[in-house]
């Protein structure tokens, strides 16, 4: 059993004095600030110049803005979390050139995520106690779990979320993480909406519809909302409520799949899933809200960083694969599958639950795809024009 050294997020609530709650609200501003007039520049360089800024630039420029009357403000809060913008903006930008992601957005006040990163030269802690660059008083965390022992935050990110609550979340290595014992067991999963979760060993995971079942509180909450004038104080209070309920499913929603991608996970040794383009399927205007509450590109991300974790394998097979429409007992491919369609019966004689048979056959296939070293994120060509997948499934047509 081998020791895997992972730099790991731990996240806790705290409560901030007044003093405290201005100076981060001041430096969430600062930070929303720096970001959005170094994109303008780096936009402006590009469009009218063809000239590539990088951060070293929007360094120097940020401290040209510092020293004007217009931009003085951005010296009262701490310079760490203003260099940390810039970091996160070239690395926006090595992920557009890269291709990986879209070009880079401007932050809204209303609408983007509050936060700032402070790095070691900006903090101290020492006996569970974190004080901030810029104030003399720790801050009030809620230690809901111990860090590892010995534990120094490389980076300490704070954060305040739409219905109001403070978090800090330090980064720390965590020796603790460890490979779980080699097992032989593979274990496929279909993702669905009536059940969340069906594995190939035919248990089927209900769907607990988090979002459904504050529907109404919600829509009650959004109603008045919309009578609320404005810009009043009592738009806010409205605007935090609908955000308490949100925050609450939220909630929900990730416990349930961190328990189940961790069971998953500590149980099997390989794990296949689907690969879906969930983007894709959100157009899907009938279900598209059914799709967002069962979150099945949180649940991937998690099993995958659990699975590095661990030393588990989890497989991606080809989202074109047809898992449903194949029969798992003797591999004859059916002409077509409706939605409707939950059991049926193949000319074989065997009778089978369309979740249960497509689970099935997502394991063989990755297990397939896994033994022709397509990897995680299967190919989707082959030198013989066919993904590992496909060429599979043909071999075992008959």
């Amino acid at each position: 059993m081998r020791t895997t050294h992972v730099k790991r997020a731990f996240r806790y609530r705290f409560y901030p004095t007044d003093v405290q709650a201005a100076e981060l609200s001041r430096t969430f501003g600062c930070v929303r600030k720096v970001y959005n007039m170094a994109l303008a520049a780096r936009t402006e360089a590009w469009t009218l110049r063809q000239e590539r800024v990088n951060y070293n630039a929007t360094s120097a420029m940020l401290t040209a803005w510092k020293k004007t009357e217009e931009l003085a403000y951005l010296g009262d809060v701490s310079s760490v979390p203003l260099q940390q913008a810039l970091r996160h903006l070239q690395t926006a930008f090595t992920h557009f050139f890269g291709k990986r992601a879209k070009y880079p957005r401007f932050k809204s006040r209303k609408k983007s995520r509050k936060s700032a990163e402070y790095t070691t030269s900006a903090f101290r802690f020492h006996d569970s106690r974190l004080t901030l660059a810029k104030m003399t008083e720790p801050l009030d965390i809620v230690w809901s779990r111990p860090l590892p022992e010995s534990a120094q935050p490389s980076t300490v990110t704070v954060s305040q979320d739409a219905a109001g609550r403070w978090y800090v979340s330090l980064l720390c290595e965590d020796p603790g993480i460890k490979s779980l014992p080699a097992t032989d067991r593979a274990v496929g999963v279909d993702a669905g909406l009536d059940h969340l979760l069906t594995l190939s060993t035919g248990e089927k995971i209900s769907n607990p519809r988090h979002e459904r079942r504050d529907r109404a509180r919600l829509a009650k909450a959004q109603r008045e909302l919309s009578r609320k004038e404005k810009g009043s104080a009592n738009r806010e209070k409205a605007r935090r409520k609908v955000a308490r309920v949100h925050a609450h499913i939220a909630d929900r929603r990730r416990d349930n799949l961190h328990k189940l991608t961790t069971r998953l996970v500590r149980e099997n040794q390989t794990i296949v899933i689907e690969d879906l383009t969930v983007r894709n399927l959100l157009k899907n205007g009938r279900l598209a809200r059914a799709i967002s509450d069962a979150a099945w590109s949180e649940f991937r991300s998690m099993l995958e960083y659990k699975a590095q974790w661990y030393g588990r394998e989890v497989i991606a097979v080809d989202r074109w694969f047809p898992s449903s429409k194949l029969c798992s007992n003797c591999g004859s491919l059916q002409d077509k599958m409706p939605l409707s369609v939950r059991t049926w019966t193949c000319d074989c004689g065997v009778t089978h639950d369309r979740d249960v048979n497509a689970a099935r056959n997502t394991l063989a296939a990755g297990l397939a795809v896994s033994a022709c070293g397509a990897g995680v994120r299967p190919q989707r060509s082959t030198p013989g024009g066919q993904s590992a997948t496909k060429q599979e499934l043909l071999r075992r047509e008959p």
